[in-house]
């Protein structure tokens, strides 16, 4: 019987990000601290087996409450079913006749959950993965992002860029320019590897609790930057310019304007979205320790840059009195 075991990484937005998905540019990491893992193997029928975020019998109301609010209606279900969907049409579009086997294929994550670690778009990444090795299909490392970022928004209505499927098929330290041009003429962005020794020491936190979903947290601002609000769009392209500038940082090793540029990309977010108050404590908390912050995605982590192990600490402490963790992140 042939087995496959695909992971995905969870990623974090060092700069740049949301501009991802308004022509921006962005710089991100894997973070190997966290995966998403799928396993294929040869079955009589075509077989998804649900995990535990899944499942439909619950000991009471409250742990039925507690698990809806943690994974929705859904779950991770609806991630597998488009993504099988979005493959078989990649291969009929492009005349990629698929042998008859059919499979069975169980996921599972330990990605934390709605705070902005691209959670979903792993779980897409690592299904996508491991149908390319069951049925040997290679799709271009640089087409691979954007059709996993359609499962999400064509398929399920999420809103999303292309940041996060970018980062979690190139992984590593990569920077993306997803001019407008160049696009419509490629089918992709200008995606870089840089070099993860460039970077300065690095930390995530993320909340322990329950956050908000990143489809709540991006569709208001799509409607306002469609409709052409001059401040929407302005600051987007702000943003999209500290990742450029960013790039000659690391390039140059001046962690100090890099830190500088991280912090301007949250001022810039604030000034064009309704943000939660508990996730602007995050910020302001790494801030007032001399770190810098910033989301690392979409809300609910936050990421940034340190000067030593005594800064790191005094992080791990602040942040635990806030239900929230620190790590540093594993790139590598």
């Amino acid at each position: 019987m042939r087995i496959f075991k695909t992971k995905a990484y969870a990623r974090a937005g060092l700069i740049g990000n949301p501009s991802d998905g308004y022509h921006g540019k962005t710089i991100s990491l894997i973070v190997k601290n966290f995966h998403a893992s799928v396993v294929i193997y040869e079955w009589p029928q075509l077989e998804i087996i649900p995990t535990r975020q899944d499942h439909c019998r619950f000991d009471s109301l409250d742990e039925f409450l507690y698990d809806t609010r943690l994974n929705g209606y859904y779950g991770g279900l609806r991630l597998i079913k488009a993504s099988i969907k979005r493959f078989a049409e990649y291969c009929q579009a492009h005349d990629i006749s698929l042998p008859p086997e059919n499979f069975s294929l169980r996921y599972s994550s330990n990605i934390p959950r709605q705070v902005g670690l691209a959670g979903s778009s792993a779980i897409v990444t690592a299904t996508m993965r491991a149908l390319c090795r069951f049925y040997e299909i290679e799709i271009p490392r640089q087409i691979l992002p954007g059709l996993i970022l359609s499962v999400e928004k064509e398929e399920l209505g999420i809103g999303a860029g292309l940041q996060d499927r970018v980062a979690q098929v190139y992984e590593g330290l990569t920077y993306m320019d997803f001019d407008r041009d160049f696009m419509a003429t490629n089918g992709h962005g200008i995606y870089e590897s840089l070099d993860v020794k460039l970077l300065p020491p690095v930390y995530i936190a993320y909340q322990t609790e329950l956050a908000e979903s990143s489809e709540v947290f991006h569709n208001d601002i799509r409607k306002r930057y469609d409709s052409g609000e001059r401040k929407v769009i302005e600051a987007m392209e702000t943003i999209a310019g500290l990742a450029h500038q960013a790039r000659a940082c690391l390039l140059d090793g001046d962690a100090i304007r890099l830190a500088e540029l991280m912090n301007r990309n949250f001022d810039t977010r604030r000034t064009i979205y309704n943000l939660n108050p508990k996730h602007i404590r995050m910020v302001e908390l790494a801030r007032s320790l001399g770190a810098s912050a910033k989301f690392a995605g979409s809300g609910g982590s936050v990421i940034g840059t340190y000067t030593d192990e005594a800064m790191f600490q005094a992080l791990k402490a602040a942040f635990a009195a806030e239900d929230c963790a620190v790590i540093k992140p594993i790139i590598e």
